[in-house]
């Protein structure tokens, strides 16, 4: 026998159970210890205000607590933190980690809020973000002052389960949030039909032509059929303007429930007094267009977050590892997180790439569209770099692990990925913001309806009051804008652009004036050794081992390209290696300083002036670095590469469009101009350290120009921070990367043409939607002031409304392929 639910988890009281815990100066009954200790840990942390402001009950009681909590020691070994935990300092073994966890019993915002403020309260925990739409945790902590099983313990003491990050348990929470979200569209179609039925032979009866006991037994059967559809479809929207209403702020609901009560509890008055007009036909049909439009709206944001899941499930669980080679041929499978760096694996036709490395052997094709947006096969042979969560397609290829785990490419797109879905947009803070305002105007406009009208005509007053407050919900307005930015970023993604920052899409559809770095940016930055001339002595081939061995740990293509000039060959010992950036390296090597880099850069050590015999590679229009120590030059490097071939098509793109194009690096003059006048770029700067970079972009800036930077190298990343939007190469330096607002994976600038086009199609949409929903509400408010909208007309044009701003905003995903 029951006595009662429980106030945490609302599930029966058992008999002879009489648990309390005594929330908002009440005592709460409850159903079991579990719950009652839940409770008393929520109260006892300053969190009562999340029984204030949830709209729906935990999904699943809590009587296992202890046993969850003496299981979660098993986090804090260190083999089992493999997959789901990086280490983002170290010392000693301790320092800051951060977990990827996915969370289970989110019902609504409320559960958001409670998780990060009682998180966040833990002493050595730094960092809490919660994604409300994946249920992904991103937590931090110093490994010194808390341990994981104490977070996850917290988090199950207020009632919730973390579990390290499993895609196919984030895909099983979405489809269970889908599956709820059509039913409850499935009841109000159902119910607005039946309810139909009946109402449609009331309204095309002439006068007299059905008894009064007809009609009202068509009423009760109306009640009936509403009944499941306003407290099961429509419950979402009681409780969250209850919420809203409790935390004292006018929130989109707050109307569309006052609508939906006031219609439906006038026509239970007129149904049991047989009097007056019902409205259930308006009730119903308005919950369905409302839901269907939700519904679409929560299809499209999936459907974006699907591609970050799609990502995260690319890496294979296990690999073939050749624990012998070359000496032996022996295969055997490990974990994938057990794969070190130096250690080879084969992997077959059809097989996922396990880690990042080099191929030693083989020559296939492998797949990366879904890394990239490149649906192109790529072509891989001995010496080629390939990227774990690629699919060889071809023959079997042997490949040395150079990165593993967080390391990995792929690790680093999904992290950017999630960082960009966990903020929220200027623009969509600023729709809700005009949303919340119109929401407060409306209520007392519509009081103020409600209050002519009842001396006008007391029997319209309550339909024209209740028409007003339907029509006008502002539910087009506030989905305008995230909604169109939700689909752009999905379909940029799909065509090898990634998102990282919530604004990207906006600002780079603004930007006035594009910034371009030349090397690895316009150029393809496979940079080649082209000349070497020795200055003091040396050979030729003595100077390039020496200026590889400085440049071993550079990722700039400079170094690459003479690191490959001298690969395989014994490079001299350097030691006290620096870097300087925009300016070269320095080193100490035999008892020598040395300076690799630019010319002035190397000059300044020795103070000696140019050889003769080196004008003629300086005046050419190719990169040339020097080399040199204390005692004077030591040789110049001739390098170049190529124009990426669809450098042209953008940049055309670009001034067609109206904006301006700047080559900003810092190679001298004569390459700079040579690349200019091959892409037709009026204004260009050259020699430009990365402090001068910066500087001009803030002159751009303070001028009145929205800069959008694009670049790869280390010494890019003070200016791609300056600037409004930065765009980073997906082969350039991590920090670039890091650095960026939007990633081009594909490294191909077609995709980025494809993506300012993208772009811009979703301002000129979200300009749409905005300029709809002001002209909708403003056409029909004074029509429904006037009393010529009934609520069933208002329903079908409120949802009518959304549905047009959420059809209009999904054209866009097929913007990113035209």
């Amino acid at each position: 026998m029951n006595i009662g639910n429980c106030y945490h988890c609302g599930q029966p009281i058992p008999a002879g159970v009489e648990l309390r815990t005594r929330i908002d100066g009440q005592p709460r009954p409850m159903c079991c210890g579990g719950c009652q200790a839940v409770s008393q840990a929520i109260v006892d942390n300053g969190l009562g205000d999340y029984y204030r402001t949830r709209d729906s009950l935990p999904d699943a009681p809590r009587e296992a607590m202890p046993a969850i909590v003496e299981g979660l020691q098993l986090y804090d070994h260190a083999d089992f933190q493999k997959s789901f935990v990086r280490v983002l300092s170290d010392e000693a073994g301790q320092g800051e980690r951060e977990a990827s966890l996915i969370l289970e019993g989110i019902t609504c915002s409320a559960c958001i809020w409670l998780n990060e403020q009682h998180l966040s309260r833990l002493a050595g925990v730094t960092s809490v973000e919660i994604n409300y739409a994946t249920r992904r945790a991103r937590v931090r902590w110093d490994e010194r002052r808390i341990r994981l099983s104490g977070i996850l313990a917290a988090i199950a003491a207020i009632g919730y389960r973390a579990y390290p990050y499993d895609p196919a348990k984030s895909e099983e929470m979405a489809r269970q949030e889908r599956r709820r979200a059509l039913w409850r569209v499935f009841v109000a179609g159902f119910g607005m039909m039946q309810v139909m039925m009946y109402a449609v032979p009331v309204y095309l009866a002439g006068e007299g032509e059905m008894t009064p006991a007809v009609e009202q037994l068509m009423r009760w059967a109306s009640l009936t059929l509403t009944l499941p559809v306003v407290l099961y479809s429509a419950a979402p929207f009681f409780g969250s303007a209850w919420r809203d209403l409790r935390l004292r702020r006018a929130g989109m609901d707050v109307p569309v429930a006052l609508g939906i009560g006031a219609a439906f509890l006038a026509s239970v008055w007129a149904t049991l007094t047989a009097s007056g007009e019902v409205y259930f036909d308006s009730v119903t049909m308005f919950v369905f267009f409302l839901l269907s439009g939700r519904f679409l709206e929560m299809t499209a944001r999936q459907r974006a977050v699907s591609t970050t899941e799609a990502l995260a499930r690319l890496m294979p669980a296990v690999a073939t590892r050749l624990p012998g080679y070359p000496a032996q041929s022996g295969q055997e499978q490990v974990l994938v997180a057990d794969l070190r760096p130096g250690e080879v694996v084969l992997v077959r036709a059809g097989e996922t790439i396990p880690a990042d490395g080099q191929v030693l052997d083989g020559e296939s094709s492998v797949n990366e569209s879904l890394l990239t947006g490149e649906s192109a096969p790529v072509d891989k042979r001995p010496g080629s770099a390939v990227t774990g969560g690629a699919v060889n397609i071809g023959s079997p290829l042997l490949v040395e692990v150079q990165q593993v785990g967080d390391a990995t490419r792929l690790s680093a797109i999904v992290r950017l990925m999630e960082r960009a879905a966990t903020e929220k947009p200027r623009l969509v803070e600023m729709a809700d913001r005009i949303a919340g305002h119109f929401i407060i105007a409306l209520l007392l406009l519509a009081a103020a309806v409600a209050l002519a009208w009842w001396f006008i005509d007391p029997r319209q007053a309550l339909w024209i009051t209740v028409s007003v407050l339907v029509v006008t919900c502002p539910c087009a307005l506030s989905l305008a804008t995230p909604v169109a930015l939700t689909v752009a970023s999905g379909a940029m993604a799909r065509a090898g652009l990634l998102v990282t920052r919530s604004h990207a899409v906006e600002t780079l559809a603004r930007a006035s004036h594009f910034v371009f770095d030349k090397t690895g940016t316009l150029t393809t930055g496979e940079m080649r050794v082209l000349e070497v001339l020795p200055l003091a002595g040396l050979s030729a081939d003595d100077c390039l081992e020496l200026a590889a061995a400085l440049e071993q740990s550079s990722e700039h293509p400079l170094g690459r390209a003479l690191r490959e000039a001298a690969a395989g060959r014994p490079l001299p010992a350097v030691e006290g290696s620096g870097n300087e950036p925009g300016c070269g390296v320095t080193a100490v090597s035999g008892g020598r300083r040395l300076r690799l880099g630019r010319p002035d850069y190397v000059r300044s050590l020795h103070g000696r002036a140019t050889p003769v015999a080196a004008e003629v590679v300086l005046a050419s229009s190719d990169t040339v670095i020097a080399l040199g120590d204390e005692a004077g030059w030591i040789a110049l490097f001739r390098l170049g590469d190529d124009v990426r071939p669809e450098a042209a098509a953008l940049l055309a793109d670009l001034r067609a469009a109206g904006r301006r194009v700047v080559l900003l690096t810092g190679d001298c003059p004569p390459v700079a101009r040579r690349v200019a006048q091959g892409l037709a770029i009026d204004e260009v700067v050259a020699d430009a350290s990365p402090q001068a970079k910066h500087d001009h972009v803030r002159r751009l800036q303070a001028a009145g120009a929205v800069v959008a930077m694009v670049g790869d190298g280390v010494n890019d990343a003070p200016v791609l921070a300056q600037a409004q939007v930065s765009v980073a190469m997906g082969g350039g330096s991590q920090l670039a990367r890091t650095q960026a607002d939007l990633v081009l994976l594909s490294e191909n600038l077609e995709h980025l043409r494809r993506g300012i086009r993208v772009s811009r199609r979703a301002l000129r949409v979200i300009r749409q939607n905005l300029w709809w929903s002001f002209a909708y509400n403003f056409v029909v408010l004074p029509l429904a002031v006037a009393g010529f909208i009934t609520p069933w007309m208002a329903g079908i044009g409120m949802s009518g409304s959304s549905l047009l701003v959420v059809a209009n905003s999904l054209r866009l995903q097929k913007a990113a392929g035209s």
